[in-house]
């Protein structure tokens, strides 16, 4: 069994994913936390395997929390549950390995997919590495997305512009990406065409009234 902390500002709101938790074979929630302090002691009492963490806390932003929570659960995954959309709130994420994010508001649905692909990722690391194979094994459903990358394209700017396109709310242009993850608009049509070439991005044309149509891309689910 998993064991799941819920960490939100809103106690209603914690609740509301705790049932959701819940409801997905395998989870359970250990206890909640309103606050970064109610979850760094939360962390050291209950000892969850997760941590399903909201950035707008009222005594610290989620991001500077992270650090803190690894010293004091060095083992506990992080998946973040958030309203923020801001760029740097996702790169952020991002480069401190946080298993998932997620845009506030979500459904069921939402989470519970997240929860299961972290299940089979956690159940795919063995107990005893003996090989290369074993650890390209665990790597491969994090970097499923960024693998076989072409010549020129980076893993860390994939994972970057693969996070930007899953957690926006609408498709999204090429300049549109390049402003959310700070890259030229050249650089990430690549990687938004590289990731269609993979069947894991849709590409739609928009006409307007003049000139080629715009190329608008979305995160398949």
């Amino acid at each position: 069994m998993i064991k799941v902390l819920v960490v939100d500002d809103d106690f209603m709101v914690a609740r509301i994913h705790r049932g959701f938790v819940e409801r997905v074979d395998g989870f359970e929630v250990v206890g909640t936390a309103n606050s970064g302090e109610q979850a760094l002691d939360a962390l050291r009492e209950l000892r969850p395997d997760l941590v399903l963490l909201d950035l707008y806390l009222p005594d610290v932003f989620g991001l500077d929390l992270i650090g803190r929570m690894r010293a004091a659960q060095p083992d506990c995954d992080i998946l973040v549950i958030t309203a923020a959309r801001e760029a740097d709130a996702v790169r952020g994420a991002v480069r401190q390995g946080v298993v998932n994010y997620l845009l506030k508001p979500f459904g069921f649905e939402d989470l519970r997919s997240r929860l299961e692909e972290y299940a089979r990722r956690r159940a795919s690391v063995p107990d005893r590495v003996t090989s290369q194979a074993d650890v390209d094994r665990v790597l491969a459903p994090a970097r499923s997305s960024v693998s076989r990358l072409p010549k020129g394209l980076s893993q860390e700017t994939a994972d970057l512009v693969a996070a930007a396109l899953r957690t926006a709310e609408r498709n999204l242009s090429a300049a549109e990406c390049a402003e959310k993850v700070g890259i030229s608009r050249v650089s990430a049509r690549r990687y938004l065409e590289f990731f269609c070439t993979r069947g894991q991005a849709d590409v739609a044309l928009r006409y307007g009234t003049t000139g080629r149509p715009e190329r608008r891309y979305r995160w398949r689910a």
